[in-house]
């Protein structure tokens, strides 16, 4: 059976002090109330990792970091690696989100070359693809997550694979309000799924993890969770509160 993942991503909110308080509260609540259905991530800015991994480190919450640099070490100011982001305590790093892609400009080519470091430094990567809503209304969301899959993750071996967690970000769904409808989720992820099977084989189509992102909330979570192909939930406002943030993780 796939393991279930409700992944939050924190994006740049809380200071310091804001994160570790927030976090010692998700940690309280999944130990007292503990998740056997799914694996419950945080994602936390840079700042918050050392921290929070510290928090987490006997519990059953998982630590994950936004984002990591496209080369190892050296002179790249301002950069944080992959082997940084896995020094810190963290087990997972998202690459590829669509914030990074349209702001930041982060193409294919570059997703690739992160996805290789992060699993090297013995990271899993949560790695988002997506169409924008012109991409939608034109009909080219297949093509477009495509092409993502194929030039951003398909030169990675089966045993490379086995690191990955998938997550597909309707971007016209995230931070509008509006939501892919539950079959709008379950048919993209089970194209994603077949792709992965027609590259890879069954086996690792059928372990695969595939995360919805995009406008998930408590009202909405366990009708697209009922989907055979969606997995679980890459979560960003809602998982800045612990009582929505939980109640996702209970829709599993």
């Amino acid at each position: 059976m796939r393991k279930k993942i409700v992944a939050g991503n924190w994006k740049m909110n809380m200071d310091l002090s804001e994160g570790l308080k927030f976090a010692v509260s998700v940690e309280k609540h999944f130990r007292e109330n503990p998740s056997d259905k799914a694996q419950v991530i945080l994602c936390t800015p840079f700042i918050h990792l050392a921290g929070v991994a510290e928090i987490l480190k006997n519990g059953k919450v998982a630590l994950g970091a936004q984002n990591c640099a496209s080369e190892a070490s050296g002179a790249f100011t301002g950069e944080v690696s992959a082997y940084m982001v896995k020094s810190t305590g963290a087990e997972y790093v998202i690459i590829g989100h669509s914030e990074r892609r349209s702001y930041y400009h982060e193409d294919d080519k570059l997703l690739s070359k992160k996805t290789l470091l992060a699993i090297n430094s013995g990271l899993k990567v949560i790695f988002c693809c997506g169409e924008v809503q012109n991409e939608r209304e034109e009909g080219k969301h297949f093509l477009v997550v495509k092409r993502q899959l194929e030039e951003g993750l398909f030169s990675l071996t089966e045993e490379q694979m086995d690191k990955i967690v998938l997550a597909y970000e309707p971007v016209w769904a995230i931070g509008t309000g509006l939501t892919a409808s539950p079959d709008q989720a379950q048919e993209m992820h089970k194209y994603i799924r077949d792709l992965v099977r027609d590259k890879y084989g069954n086996n690792c189509a059928k372990k695969l993890p595939v995360l919805y992102g995009g406008s998930c909330k408590p009202s909405n979570a366990a009708e697209i969770f009922s989907k055979p192909d969606v997995d679980g939930g890459l979560i960003g406002g809602a998982s800045l509160k612990k009582e929505d943030f939980a109640a996702i993780v209970e829709a599993i």
